[in-house]
């Protein structure tokens, strides 16, 4: 009866023995829940390999899958927020920068460089969502300015990444005036005639929509991402409502004329590299 009966007590393997697999080698897909190995992640550009889902990634991937062998020169990379209002709600805004600084190594949810696609120079500004959520304060807005800045300086085009919750709140005022301030420098952009590209990510809310990730001479998304101003729940209590199926997804905001494509990560580079190159011709 050994067949089913446990004859020697205890584990052969000791616990000293066991191996546990790193942190961060596997990841689970949100939509179809197959379990994703880092390598393939990586060779797949972070989009599931069964079901095309895109992973939500931040500017350390986004340099990678679009600068020609991850080679860039970040722009402004030590500015760091203040705190002008001494905002305080579960914790002080100082401590919670200084936490999210130390948890995600960035300074800010944006970071900005400038490289080369398939051989072309390029400016790229690409938020954090990891960082309190991607939000838009002053700093986000300041680094834009200064990127768009630089391109009108070298006459270089400007791609804007956008992944964002949309205002900083612990900022206020200083948040929401990044709007206006943004939204005025790739005005100087358009009359320089320097081409400027804006990709919307999942997701895409609130003032950012509502101010530079709209504006480009031409605006692409990813499948699949949540684009919108106001969410779905509070849209739905204003209008008394049900709404369409795939609200607010980046094939509804296409299909009303708001998104000139829709463009699967891995064809990304390819696709940008060929607008670089139309409009320098």
């Amino acid at each position: 009866m050994a067949w089913f009966k446990r004859e020697i007590k205890g584990i052969i393997t000791t616990t000293e023995e066991k191996k546990e697999a790193p942190d961060g080698i596997w990841n689970k897909c949100p939509q179809c829940k197959k379990p994703l190995h880092y390598s393939e992640q990586v060779e797949n550009q972070y989009v599931c390999h069964y079901c095309g889902f895109h992973l939500r990634i931040g500017s350390k991937e986004y340099f990678s899958v679009l600068f020609d062998n991850n080679e860039f020169t970040e722009l402004n990379p030590d500015m760091v927020s203040g705190d002008p209002l001494n905002f305080t709600d579960t914790k002080k805004y100082t401590d919670r920068l200084t936490e999210t600084q130390f948890k995600t190594g960035l300074k800010d949810a944006i970071r900005a460089a400038v490289g080369k696609i398939d051989g072309q120079d390029i400016v790229i500004a690409c938020m954090d969502f990891n960082f309190i959520g991607g939000s838009m304060g002053s700093v986000v807005g300041e680094k834009i300015a200064r990127s768009i800045d630089y391109a009108i300086a070298h006459k270089v085009p400007f791609l804007m990444i956008s992944k964002s919750g949309g205002a900083r709140m612990m900022e206020a005022a200083f948040s929401l005036m990044q709007m206006a301030k943004t939204s005025a420098k790739l005005a100087l952009l358009s009359q320089a005639k320097v081409p400027y590209i804006s990709l919307l990510t999942d997701p895409t809310t609130g003032g950012v929509t509502a101010s530079y990730a709209m504006l480009g001479d031409i605006n692409i998304a990813e499948p699949g991402a949540l684009i919108g101003f106001a969410g779905p729940r509070v849209i739905k209590e204003t209008i008394k409502k049900d709404l369409p199926k795939g609200f607010q997804t980046a094939e509804f905001v296409k299909e009303h004329g708001f998104l000139d494509f829709i463009i699967d990560r891995r064809e990304m580079k390819a696709e940008l590299a060929a607008f670089l190159k139309m409009m320098k011709n």
